[in-house]
């Protein structure tokens, strides 16, 4: 193919303007791709060899233009994953094999969907996991995972041989309710409205307000929503809203003893160090989104969202509190944004990994995709059998949110019954 593989021990030693270019042509680019953000994992420490991050980040070049990248790294552990293979580990234990180093493409703490081999053209994407399969071939390495993976990705791992594996996350779309197109008037009563995908042929308008929002909703939904925002104020507590350069210094030294707070109550130190976040501030101001409780004047809980002015996506990534308020977690991190989505005309919140609980709230099931190869072969045919009874359970799953719909009886995802998507 005519291409040199080069890999990297630090973000940092890639041109920003090269990395950033590619991830512009892909399909489902997202800020956490972005070369600032990787750097910011890197250079701040909290991604780091050893918590279990040694950077190995894979490059096919012709001459001195960059073709193809994707961020990898050698693990030494699952933490940080979101796509668990512990019981994976166990077993090579078990039979006295080393299921660490394993090599892992993926962005750090980072469960958010998208795209990972960067590449000019579908060749160079082949080309790519070509060379990711080699490396770890070369490296004596157990296995190498790609997490998250956008639709292009994913094909070409499979065309390579690579085992699929899908998990659950729970989005919400900016999408108000619409009638069939061929209808001139209101259908009867029980008939099916349709809700498009947001940017595609079958868009329905915007939600025009939160109310408007709930009005999609069953009756017992949108009474317990507003229960629950109601909760919040009868407690006497207000939201203030920062974006981009307008959070201040105040705001994110704030935010950081919040997210810290919140770890440590749960006997866990912060995965992100305030240094990541410092520097989150000075070189990607612009996708960031914060939102302050406050009350009596004090500030007592925060929520830090991702933002995407391009693609219109919001993403729901770091939350804290110093004081306990009912139901204040729903509102900094569900309520407050989905209401600036649509006052904004965002087209989508994505709610991040796992958390049923966000049924309730409106955002419905999507199945995420990652990708996995095994070197040792009967471990591989082992894994495949587990992942076909698995995603027989995810099907399962998937059925058993749909009847958990919150949506008003009739509203479907246009061309999808249940209301379900998939990434």
């Amino acid at each position: 193919m005519n291409y040199v593989t080069r890999v990297f021990s630090s973000p940092s030693q890639i041109e920003e303007s090269a990395w950033d270019a590619l991830l512009a042509l892909e399909a489902d680019p997202s800020p956490f791709m972005r070369h600032e953000y990787l750097v910011a994992m890197h250079e701040s420490g909290s991604a780091r060899p050893r918590a279990g991050w040694q950077a190995q980040f894979v490059t096919l070049w012709r001459g001195d233009e960059l073709q193809a990248a994707c961020p990898m790294y050698l693990k030494n552990n699952s933490y940080g994953e979101y796509v668990f293979d512990w019981a994976w580990a166990n077993a090579y234990a078990q039979h006295g094999l080393d299921y660490y180093p394993k090599a892992l493409v993926a962005v750090p703490f980072t469960p958010v969907p998208g795209a990972r081999l960067l590449a000019r053209d579908p060749a160079a994407r082949t080309a790519l996991v070509t060379a990711l399969i080699q490396q770890v071939r070369d490296e004596d390495l157990s296995s190498v995972h790609l997490l998250f993976a956008q639709a292009q990705d994913v094909k070409a791992c499979e065309d390579a041989g690579m085992m699929l594996r899908h998990t659950v996350q729970f989005h919400w779309k900016n999408v108000a309710p619409t009638l069939p197109t061929s209808l001139g008037s209101l259908p009867p009563e029980g008939a099916c409205f349709a809700v498009g995908r947001p940017g595609g042929e079958t868009s329905g308008a915007p939600f025009t307000s939160f109310d408007h929002f709930l009005t999609s909703l069953q009756q017992e939904k949108r009474k317990k929503i507003r229960q629950e925002r109601r909760k919040v104020t009868d407690a006497g507590v207000t939201f203030r809203w920062s974006r981009g350069a307008d959070i201040t210094e105040a705001d994110w030294a704030f935010f950081y003893r919040c997210y810290e707070r919140t770890y440590l109550e749960h006997g866990n130190a912060p995965y992100l160090n305030r240094d990541f976040f410092r520097r989150m501030a000075q070189t990607m101001p612009q996708h960031w989104l914060l939102f302050v409780a406050e009350r009596e004047g004090q500030a007592i809980a925060c929520s830090l969202i991702g933002i995407d002015d391009d693609t219109r996506v919001a993403y729901g990534r770091y939350w804290g509190a110093l004081e306990r308020v009912d139901c204040l977690h729903f509102e900094a991190c569900y309520y407050a944004p989905l209401a600036w989505c649509i006052e904004h005309g965002f087209l989508r919140f994505e709610g991040g990994a796992q958390g049923e609980h966000k049924m309730a709230r409106a955002l419905l099931p999507v199945k995420t995709t990652s990708a996995h190869w095994l070197a040792h072969p009967s471990f591989a045919d082992a894994v495949q059998r587990f992942l076909e009874r698995e995603s027989q359970g995810i099907g399962q799953y998937m059925d058993h949110l749909a009847q958990r719909n919150p949506l008003k009886p009739g509203l479907v995802v246009r061309g999808v019954s249940p209301p379900i998507t998939e990434l």
